[in-house]
């Protein structure tokens, strides 16, 4: 039985393995990415802007030409912090440049494991299984100019149709029967990194580290839905977007505070809440 790449530390196993990662980096860009080390919770010390960033998943190449981050997300989905993501990795390139020209190339991959919640400017849901957002302009007869490169892709795994290409299909599938039919699951062994991710994520292959941490990221999601809920429920009744989210970060706000009363370690609330242990210890105090 496989098991869910919604769960962070299931999704952080599967996609730092090398195989899986260039072998999804190929499908998704259409690169090759000879991968010199794959990190976790990559931070930029010190940090570029004002807001502190960390990348779920940060892989420079060996001819250190290329950059891709991965950014997995299943309850915040505001469209402009990936945004700001991704400009804050291309402006780390520059801090470090000699001069303005920027070698590398930064893509950013975004992978959401629950359905769009947010509404474009328009008014409509956002519905779609893949999009492609790039820096590059375009002229006048409508044709891109590549002059910088980087790219900002979102991928959503609800929103699969028949028309949607298979090297994209393959991953979205993976990521959507591993949390809606982990045990009868339906996806392309015959491309290597699916069937990389499969033997992975296998649940008797699991070690009990693993299955820990598992345990408590899924706790972690469970409080987000309770707060995310709550917050929603609140900020609707204000008729304003701004008032959902501020509702959301107030109930996580309260749940934290009271995991502090009730006398649970910094450490543990850290990693169900997603908030670092010096702003925890900053609340209720």
């Amino acid at each position: 039985m496989l098991t869910s790449l919604e769960n962070e530390t299931i999704f952080k196993k599967a996609f730092t393995d090398k195989t899986v990662f260039t072998r999804f980096v190929k499908d998704i860009l259409d690169i090759d990415f000879t991968v010199d080390k794959i990190e976790t919770e990559k931070k930029f010390e010190p940090k570029t802007g004002d807001i502190s960033i960390s990348y779920d998943i940060f892989a420079e190449s060996l001819d250190h030409r290329v950059v891709v981050e991965i950014q997995r997300v299943d309850y915040d989905y505001n469209f402009d912090r990936f945004l700001h993501y991704h400009m804050m990795a291309i402006a780390e390139l520059q801090r470090s440049a000699r001069e303005y020209r920027i070698e590398k190339t930064v893509y950013t991959i975004v992978v959401m494991t629950a359905p769009y919640k947010i509404m474009q400017k328009t008014g409509e849901p956002v519905i779609d299984e893949v999009m492609i957002s790039s820096v590059d302009p375009r002229n006048l007869n409508d044709k891109v100019v590549n002059l910088y490169g980087h790219r900002l892709v979102f991928l959503n795994p609800h929103y699969v149709t028949e028309d949607t290409p298979q090297k994209y299909r393959d991953w979205l599938e993976l990521v959507y029967q591993s949390s809606h039919n982990p045990g009868n699951f339906k996806v392309n062994l015959d491309n290597e990194g699916i069937r990389k991710v499969v033997e992975l994520i296998d649940y008797d292959r699991l070690d009990p580290e693993v299955i820990d941490k598992m345990k408590i990221d899924n706790q972690r999601r469970a409080m987000l839905k309770i707060v995310e809920t709550e917050g929603y429920e609140k900020g609707k009744q204000e008729g304003i977007e701004e008032g959902i989210e501020k509702g959301i970060e107030k109930g996580k706000i309260e749940m934290v505070v009271k995991m502090k009363a009730n006398g649970i370690n910094a450490d543990i609330i850290s990693r169900m809440s997603g908030l670092s242990v010096e702003e925890i210890e900053k609340l209720g105090s």
